[in-house]
């Protein structure tokens, strides 16, 4: 159990050790008293001095709100399942734990032990007889309702008057007045003069000789002392209600913030968002503007500023202050500074770490402005918010290096499936074209026309393949490495298929080719080398999967705000297993063409890679009644001829 006493701090580590003997933890109990009585600065400085030092050896911080201190400690005990409670006595003093207070504890749980910490070596101040109040605020508002509440008190006491009712009736209108007055005026002040003056009103109205303060019953005195001790206890009694009413509901709504923020920060996507969601819950809490500062590669990046709404601080005038030192000192000491600090006290915000253990994903500062410390309740909620986003942060760099990690595998499994693949593929060209020539060499004399013919258009057609094969090779490593750039600009699709047909295999004469443009001129923003790229290896790979003399068509239309363009063959056709893993990169179909055992399976997902960095797409559909389609989308380009 906690206070503002400088014995607390003997009782805290004493509590410590008991803990750390039993393999235990333990929680520092703050007892938050509800009435208007305060405690001065001194005072608030020992108590966050001691809350600060339970939380450095590890204690859990909890605030109760009541005025029955040992009521409140014995349920909460209860209620936590504590099988132990230490509290401190000052020797030196008569009043620090009272005989009556440590026996109602032991009545209230008798069931828990409790170690009474002694401290002799403690100098308290010379103890006040009368708790420190809160100084009276004047509201005229508040004096208008006390008296407007008198009035009709009178008003109504008028009436049972008439009604020729007892005048105990009158007194109990008075008291249900002073009631009233407590429930919608703040502060004891206007309790107070509430019960007086329904006192004085009672006499000056009701009592014999009228409209005079003089009495002549002398039973009268003592009724208007039952009257006035009834106002003032009841009026108390409300006050207390109404104040720990208004604490309960502020502790709901913060630890209904607490909750959501769990919530949102399940949610969030990345870390600039989980920055930003834990930056407007703070500044729903604390109604303070909060300064983020993300932390990358153990630096401070950009400050992020979540400012309240009558707030005009901007990240200018907060760079003006130039605290980001003080950010600098909480990265590398990974210890809170600034405001209410005894570390750069001098600052506006108070700076405060995101971290797990020893790592800093972030610092947070939050503009304290006239305030000196933050509520024991608030500061708890504050931290556990910070805890929380650290966990989802830690979460998230995991996932983040989770992903470089499949990354870098998936980047060398390609690698090695490439090499793979080209070195296996490669021979049977190679074979070919060296084969050919060599025949050529040795015994050209003796071959007849047809058979060099065949020759050369063997070598021809091997050496194509490899010039095709090295185009994509180069276009899948420039992915690979994230550095493909298109070299964009508006151009005629209706040119670029006408030259991109001049580029395929010479094995299309051996099918039914047709092409089929509109008539409009189609218009995209494209980089026409890889559209013409795209173009040539769909062809080529209808030609390789389908038998000769079948038919084979290109066409190109406008629809609606794309240009679409599509590639249908009569072929085989593609199962719809198949349709999900042609643009896949090194799947092969295991239909056999005319020129099907050439091929790494790179052409379509080459094309898919290309039409993704334009913007556009690419799919496969059945051709009706048989064969496939392979086509793709761009978006298309409005552009005035007349200008």
């Amino acid at each position: 159990c906690v206070s503002s006493s400088p014995s607390s701090l003997k009782v805290i580590r004493s509590a410590a050790r008991i803990a750390d003997a039993f393999k235990a933890s333990f929680t520092a109990l703050y007892v938050e008293e509800s009435e208007d009585g305060v405690i001065d600065d001194e005072e608030q400085s020992l108590l966050n001095k001691n809350l600060r030092l339970a939380e450095q050896l590890g204690a859990q911080i909890s605030t109760l709100y009541g005025n029955d201190v040992s009521s409140q400690i014995a349920e909460y005990a209860k209620i936590s399942h504590i099988s132990k409670i230490v509290i401190g006595k000052t020797v030196n003093s008569k009043r620090w734990v009272k005989t009556n207070f440590v026996d109602t504890l032991t009545q209230l749980a008798p069931e828990i032990d409790i170690y009474i910490i002694p401290d002799s070596s403690s100098v308290l101040k010379k103890e006040k007889k009368f708790k420190l109040m809160k100084p009276p605020e004047y509201s005229f508002e508040d004096t208008i309702k006390t008296l407007i509440i008198l009035m009709l008190s009178t008003l109504v006491g008028f009436l049972f008057e008439w009604m020729q009712l007892d005048v105990s009736n009158i007194i109990i209108i008075y008291i249900l007045g002073v009631q009233i007055n407590a429930v919608v005026t703040k502060g004891r002040l206007y309790s107070i003069v509430s019960s007086v003056l329904s006192v004085l009103a009672f006499n000056y109205f009701f009592t014999n000789p009228r409209f005079t303060f003089e009495v002549f019953n002398s039973s009268y005195p003592i009724t208007f002392l039952v009257m006035l001790a009834a106002g003032l206890i009841t009026s108390s009694l409300t006050k207390r209600i109404k104040e720990q009413a208004r604490q309960t509901a502020q502790k709901a709504y913060r630890t209904e913030i607490l909750l959501e923020t769990n919530q949102k920060l399940q949610m969030a996507d990345d870390v600039h968002e989980i920055l930003n969601q834990t930056g407007n819950q703070l500044v729903r809490l604390l109604d303070k503007d909060i300064i983020i500062y993300p932390v990358f590669s153990n630096m401070l990046s950009d400050p992020i500023l979540m400012a309240t709404d009558q707030s005009k601080e901007t990240v200018f005038t907060y760079n003006a202050l130039k605290e980001s030192g003080v950010a600098e000192w909480v990265l590398k000491n990974n210890k809170r500074a600034g405001a209410t600090t005894n570390t750069l006290p001098a600052s506006k915000y108070l700076y405060m770490s995101v971290r797990k253990k020893n790592k800093v994903f972030a610092v947070i500062g939050i503009s304290m402005g006239a305030r000196k410390t933050l509520e024991i309740f608030e500061k708890s909620i504050l931290i556990a918010i910070l805890g929380a986003c650290s966990i989802v942060l830690e979460k998230e760099t995991f996932r983040d290096k989770q992903h470089e990690i499949a990354t870098r595998i998936e980047k060398e499994q390609l690698r090695t499936n490439l090499l793979r693949s080209v070195s296996h593929d490669l021979r049977t060209p190679l074979t070919g074209i060296s084969g050919n020539a060599k025949l050529l060499m040795e015994k050209g004399i003796d071959l007849t026309k047809t058979q060099k013919e065949e020759s050369y258009a063997a070598i021809y057609d091997d050496s194509m393949w490899l010039i095709n094969l090295v185009e994509n090779l180069l276009s899948i490593t420039k992915i690979e490495n994230e550095n493909m750039k298109l070299n964009s600009q508006i151009d005629v699709m209706n040119e670029v298929i006408i030259e991109a047909i001049k580029h395929i295999d010479r094995h299309i004469s051996e099918h039914k080719f047709h092409l089929d443009l509109s008539d409009e001129i189609l218009i995209a923003k494209m980089d026409p080398q890889l559209i013409m790229q795209v173009i040539v290896n769909i062809i080529d790979n209808a030609i390789k999967y389908t038998e000769k003399g079948s038919e084979i068509q290109l066409r190109a239309k406008k629809e609606g705000f794309y240009i679409q363009v599509e590639i249908a063959d009569d072929g085989p056709g593609i199962s719809d297993d198949a349709k999900g893993k042609i643009f896949e990169l090194f799947y092969t179909a295991n239909q056999v063409g005319a020129d099907a055992r050439r091929g790494l399976g790179l052409g379509l997902s080459l094309c898919q890679s290309i039409l993704v960095a334009h913007g556009g797409e690419i799919y496969v559909k059945d051709n009706k009644p048989k064969g496939t389609v392979i086509g793709f989308r761009l978006e298309s380009v409005e552009v005035n001829l007349n200008e």
